[in-house]
Order: C-alpha cells, then structure tokens, then sequence
C-alpha cells in the first residue's frame, strides 16, 4: 500500500494560466503511460487539453460546478459525482460557482479498464482488488481508514498487492478507482509522481 499525501504533490501551472495540475500517479507499461491520477485547480474557464486516445474520469472534489461544453453535447460536473468521457472532445468548461478543485481518472481502454465511484460512510467493508489492476482512493471528507491507515482531504491511497478494508465514520467520504487490465497489459506499473 503507498500514500501519496495532499501536501507532498507539487503544483504544476497550466500554460494557459487557467488553472494548476498536480500528478499523483501513473501506471506505466514499458515506455508508455497506461493510465494517470492527478488534481486539478480550475480558476476560469478554458477549454480542456487534448488527450486523444484516453478515456477521463472527472470528479469535482471541491468547489462548485462546472459544465463542459462540447460541439454536439454538454455535461454537467457537480461536486462528488464521477463523470467520464472521451478525453478527445474538445471541450470548453465553464464555471458555474467559482473555482474549483477536481481529480482526473485518464486511461487507455485498450489496456485497461477504470471506474470511479464515491463512497460515503458509515461503512465498514473489505473491498477486493481486481485480479489484474489495482485499487486507489482518493479521501473527499473526513478522516478515513483504509488497512488501518488514517487518512486526510486530498490523501490518495494505492492497493496494488492487497485488498482495501475500509473503515468510514458518517463524516468521511472518498472516491474509489478501480482500474483493471486486460490481459495483455499485466506489465502494467505504479509509478508514484516526483514529489
């Protein structure tokens, strides 16, 4: 299990100066990126980067809403609920509330699979990483436990060899990332970003 803590990532400005990024980790196959977890400042809008090829997993971790506008469609980004999309749209994001705090799931579908969803307590469980991939979680409120490690708003935790016992308090929320491989794709690695 390794921690990345919200005060060790490091922030990366947008060359557009519209917001901040900063990495957490990614899985890396060879030489080639697999799939990334990464927060983002959102401060005006913008449109988004170009990630042609991968499919995104937006979860609004703090502040208001956002919609992500698109040539024929629209979706609506509120605060907690996962949101996935081809990361090729060419969108254009709006903010509705302000500035805004999300976590991006960004994935090959060709070698793997990743699926968010929020978590709220109380709820004690044991939650089972997939054969081939991982489990990650990303702590939303509160101070949950995740194998017996306490955690705090913005800590991601990584299970890549073990199962996840979660121990949620009814103040404590968190996003889980399940990200399974195909099976061409056990070569798969955790690379935890330079912090």
């Amino acid at each position: 299990m390794k921690i990345v803590t919200r005060d060790a990532l490091i922030d990366v400005p947008w060359k557009n100066g519209g917001g901040t990024t900063r990495n957490i980790a990614k899985g890396m196959s060879v030489d080639q990126v697999s799939w990334t977890v990464s927060r983002a400042d959102v401060g005006q809008d913008g449109p988004f980067s170009d990630f042609k090829g991968l499919m995104r997993v937006l979860t609004v971790v703090s502040g208001g809403e956002m919609t992500l506008v698109a040539q024929d469609t629209s979706f609506h980004a509120v605060p907690w609920r996962p949101l996935a999309f081809d990361g090729g749209l060419k969108i254009h994001a709006q903010l509705q509330d302000g500035p805004l705090t999300d976590l991006n799931l960004m994935f090959d579908p060709v070698r793997c699979e990743g699926e968010v969803v929020t978590l709220t307590g109380p709820l004690l469980q044991e939650r089972q990483r997939p054969d081939h991939g991982l489990l990650a979680y990303h702590v939303l409120a509160g101070q949950p436990a995740i194998n017996a490690a306490r955690l705090g708003i913005g800590d991601t935790v990584f299970c890549a060899s073990s199962d996840a016992a979660l121990k949620l308090s009814k103040e404590d929320a968190l996003l889980e990332i399940r990200l399974t491989y195909r099976d061409q794709s056990d070569a798969i690695r955790l690379c935890i970003a330079d912090l």
